[in-house]
């Protein structure tokens, strides 16, 4: 498994904390609608940088989240140069893995992408894995930062009475099924906070390339400076 830069050491974290975690969920959460009110871009604002560098980039947000949830992503690669894709047709991505896979592969079909990057937010990382594994027989996706994904479920997941968050339960079959499959985990970088308050067993994907991230909570990780720097020299190099 390769790092980028040297795996922090646990003492380099704050050291958790009722209060502490309160107030990074309150950050946490303030953060998602201050980036859905920023900007009145649409869903193709990305689509045409001024100086076009790299290869495309589709984002899958997470469960119950419109693509506004990865707008930290979309404007600092769309400033740099890179197109970025968003897929319209999840919409809050209610659907289960499987379904929202199909609609990613289908829209990658569509626009005719190729060498395509997918950065994924929590459940988008499953889907995009999935998608991967089952949607790409043309070769379409090169690879896959997910950021705060929960690959082996989460245990939360059991007391929420939403049939698309029951979804995550680590003994879900569809948690279990691409948890056994590791044939495309070489082509994907999980990137994930040291504290995730909906993830509490962490993200980590036997095979890939892992980055611990220095800024906690679910969200906010998006608007890291390590994970910004991770793209940028993957995209625009």
């Amino acid at each position: 498994m390769r790092h980028y830069g040297r795996m922090p050491d646990a003492d380099v974290f704050p050291t958790p904390g009722a209060v502490r975690h309160l107030w990074w969920r309150v950050r946490d959460y303030a953060s998602v609608l201050r980036w859905q009110l920023a900007s009145s871009r649409g869903w193709d604002a990305y689509l045409a940088p001024q100086a076009l560098v790299g290869p495309p980039v589709v984002l899958v947000p997470g469960v119950w989240e419109p693509w506004q949830f990865l707008r930290p992503v979309a404007e600092v690669l769309y400033a740099h140069g890179v197109r970025v894709h968003t897929v319209p047709a999840l919409g809050y991505n209610r659907r289960p893995v499987a379904d929202a896979a199909q609609v990613l592969a289908r829209y990658l079909e569509e626009h005719d992408l190729r060498e395509v990057v997918l950065v994924a937010h929590s459940k988008g990382g499953l889907i995009g894995k999935l998608a991967m594994l089952e949607h790409d027989a043309d070769g379409r996706i090169s690879s896959m930062v997910a950021v705060n994904t929960p690959f082996s479920g989460s245990t939360y997941a059991r007391w929420i009475p939403l049939r698309s968050v029951r979804a995550f339960i680590p003994s879900d079959e569809t948690i279990v099924a691409l948890a056994a499959e590791v044939e495309v985990n070489h082509r994907i970088t999980s990137a994930h906070a040291f504290w995730d308050p909906h993830i509490p067993g962490g993200s980590h994907l036997d095979g890939a390339h892992e980055v611990v991230l220095a800024t906690p909570g679910h969200f906010r990780p998006l608007a890291d400076p390590q994970l910004r720097a991770i793209l940028l020299d993957r995209l625009t190099a």
